[in-house]
């Protein structure tokens, strides 16, 4: 099974993202994370050390995908 982790920081741009593309994707073939940043501030460091720049952002087995603009990484430091 693939591995994917989708960060947001829980804008309305964000939680539309989760909705439509996270939740989207094949459960038979992708273990999906849902990781908010504004709750798990901790993370923010995993999430720019992968390549996110701005969230929403998807990541399927290491490649980033971002999704739209809620706000740039370093907002959520």
């Amino acid at each position: 099974m693939n591995n994917a982790i989708f960060y947001h920081a829980g804008c309305p741009v964000c939680v539309a993202a989760e909705q439509r593309v996270a939740l989207a994707l094949d459960p038979t073939c992708y273990q999906v994370e849902i990781v908010h940043l504004g709750e798990q501030s901790g993370r923010v460091a995993e999430a720019e050390a992968v390549g996110v720049q701005s969230v929403p952002a998807l990541v399927i087995d290491g490649q980033v995908f971002h999704i739209n603009f809620g706000a740039p990484i370093s907002a959520l430091k």
